[in-house]
């Protein structure tokens, strides 16, 4: 079955190796390029998942989570971190601010679509 994500992050090439790997698996990908955009692009779509990076102008991704699980359709949906940062202290900010999971880059496509599969099935 085909699953919606959405890819937030302010670096194009991460946004095309995520959404080629997702889409590669037979999904569907959105993608934005921060926080604030992520939620334009939410207005009236259904999204199995969001994959955020933290580190972003605009809004970064604890912000981005913050907002969405404030959000009715997306109190519950798996939300997960996709950063550089590897940091304990970040990862529990992560979590307190709703993360589902966690991702350090570099990451090969395999461990991306296994950390999926463990969210989205």
């Amino acid at each position: 079955m085909v699953k919606k994500f959405l890819v937030v992050d302010d670096s194009a090439s991460i946004r095309q190796l995520v959404s080629f790997t997702l889409t590669e698996a037979g999904h569907e990908v959105l993608s934005a390029e921060n926080g604030s955009d992520a939620l334009q692009k939410l207005s009236g779509s259904k999204i199995d998942m969001v994959i955020t990076d933290l580190n972003m102008p605009d809004m970064d991704g604890i912000e981005l989570i913050r907002k969405l699980r404030s959000m009715d359709d997306y109190r519950f949906s798996p939300i997960l971190m996709l950063t550089t940062e590897s940091q304990e202290a970040k990862k529990q900010e992560g979590k307190r601010a709703g993360a589902s999971g966690w991702i350090v880059k570099p990451f090969s496509p395999q461990q991306l679509l296994t950390v999926v599969r463990k969210f989205v099935r």
